[in-house]
């Protein structure tokens, strides 16, 4: 039976379109679900939407919609985004407004309120309405948030339901002990050790009703709502059926003792994934997550991306244009894993050209032009393990990695499986690039085209070799560019060369 493993995305709010920000999440967490099945691994991968909340609520009134009808259509966008950026078939997709949601919210807070870890008292807060949080004073900056600076901070004053979030201070701490690699990367992880070390608050986790009606209710108490962040965290939980399909749950969420859910999120999410949401697993008795992978933003020309500023990046318009793979690469090869990155449509044409066009789709026509033209044999070029082959040199070939992609870690190079282990997909993308540049350099040295006339024997060895190679980049490939690295073990198995570029230069 294959080893499970759980990945998740955070759920977006649906006030606003996807942008490229969301779909760079996706798509990360996507390249790490399609990598984990070719190592062996039964994957769940989780999306999906947050749809309650006051950003919501306001939103739907100002369009004259009811709150239900408003977040259908949004939802039904970030459905389309599994075609779009070409996800996997096998992701999941669960909705904070879905029943079985709602029930999994009021169960786990059942769960907190019989284990003492919820009460009931004043509560007075500076309140960021785009974070739908509460800040403290060292948060802002110059009296106001440092990543809504358009919002003005409301200031909240009500009787409230709170999360004993203080009573976690030395739980947290010594589990971030005893899990050294729990947040990736690490300079992300000294930032929640930091946060515990000073004392950790306890936090709202309802509003009354009669302000905010657009929520989940809280049970036994009909005049509040739980707050958006405690009952969208449990999503991670519900989408697998828990408390109802327990057998489910435990396979891929995993126990106390084995955990298997990794949790990809934005910087800005750091606090709410890897402490909040923690603490709250441990307050109803539930295992903790893996590990939580912590991304940096995706800015244009130096800039937060907003629509008041008309920077904001379409991925929908992308893919149009340019096909999702070419989306995909980008964001995989060129913006980096943890840090900020920018985006410009500048950088991503020159890429496109000179990575794509230049790149993987140039070399593959020469490569499978040489083969069509003077291979006539081709079973070594679909990468045998066959050690009585005539052509046993190929297999010690640094191009040669095993016989089929599902075959393990026999199907990568070491250092692609490294950089995944880490989540550096930025590095993992950078090896088949450097794959590509090997056998650039190799057609440039041998020049077999021309050899194969001379000495046929040793040209068509050295074509081989590059068609392996050819192989094994389209291997590589496909957690990246699942389309196009189908299209190259095509062309592999039929020994023919594109009809067409790969990739048109723009």
């Amino acid at each position: 039976m294959s080893k499970p493993f759980y990945i998740t995305t955070t759920l977006p709010y649906v006030n606003a379109d996807p942008h490229i920000g969301f779909a760079f999440e996706l798509v990360m967490a996507d390249i790490v679900a399609r990598y984990k099945e070719l190592m062996g691994f039964e994957v769940f991968f989780n999306t999906g939407t947050d749809e309650h909340g006051v950003k919501i609520y306001r939103k739907a009134l100002e369009e004259g919609k009811d709150p239900q009808e408003y977040v259908n259509e949004y939802a039904d966008k970030f459905r389309s985004l599994k075609s779009l950026l070409g996800l996997s078939e096998n992701i999941h997709f669960i909705r904070t407004t879905d029943k079985k949601h709602i029930r999994a919210a009021e169960a786990f807070w059942r769960r907190c309120k019989d284990a003492d870890y919820i009460e009931k008292k004043p509560y007075k807060a500076k309140y960021c309405s785009g974070c739908e949080l509460p800040k403290t004073d060292s948060e802002l900056l110059n009296g106001q948030c440092p990543i809504h600076t358009n919002l003005k901070l409301e200031i909240l004053e009500e009787e409230n339901y709170f999360f004993k979030f203080s009573k976690f201070t030395e739980r947290l701490k010594d589990f971030y002990a005893v899990h050294p690699d729990f947040v990736v990367p690490d300079f992300r992880f000294n930032e929640i050790k930091a946060l515990s070390e000073r004392g950790l608050q306890d936090f709202s986790i309802s509003r009354l009703k009669s302000k905010m009606p657009w929520g989940v209710p809280v049970p036994g108490d009909k005049d509040h709502v739980m707050y958006v962040w405690f009952e969208a965290l449990v999503s991670y939980i519900s989408t697998l059926g828990w408390p109802d399909e327990m057998e489910n749950f435990t396979r891929f969420w995993g126990t106390n003792e084995r955990a298997n859910a990794v949790q990809f999120a934005g910087k800005d999410n750091i606090r709410q994934q890897s402490a909040m949401w923690q603490a709250m697993l441990m307050a109803a008795g539930l295992p903790n997550s893996k590990q939580i992978v912590i991304h940096g933003f995706i800015t244009s020309e130096g800039e937060k991306m907003s629509k008041s500023l008309g920077n904001v990046i379409d991925p929908i318009a992308i893919v149009n244009e340019y096909g999702a793979d070419a989306l995909r690469y980008y964001l995989a090869r060129h913006i980096h894993p943890f840090e900020d990155s920018d985006f410009t449509m500048e950088k991503f044409k020159e890429a496109y050209n000179a990575d794509l066009a230049n790149g993987i789709g140039n070399l593959t026509s020469r490569i499978m032009k040489m083969s069509e033209d003077h291979m006539k044999d081709t079973n070594i070029l679909m990468g045998t393990n066959d050690t009585n082959s005539t052509n046993v040199s190929l297999l010690t070939s640094p191009f040669f990695q095993g016989g089929d992609e599902r075959g393990g870690s026999s199907a990568f190079p070491k250092e692609f499986i490294s950089a995944f282990a880490f989540y550096n997909i930025e590095r993992a993308a950078e090896i088949i690039s450097e794959t590509v540049s090997l056998l650039d350099r190799r057609i440039q040295e041998t020049e077999p085209f021309k050899l194969v006339k001379t000495d046929p024997e040793k040209g068509k060895a050295i074509i081989a070799e590059l068609v392996v190679g050819l192989r094994t980049v389209a291997r590589m490939l496909n957690p990246f560019m699942p389309a196009t690295s189908r299209k190259i073990k095509e062309m592999v198995q039929a020994n023919k060369m594109p009809s067409g570029p790969l990739f048109p230069r723009k």
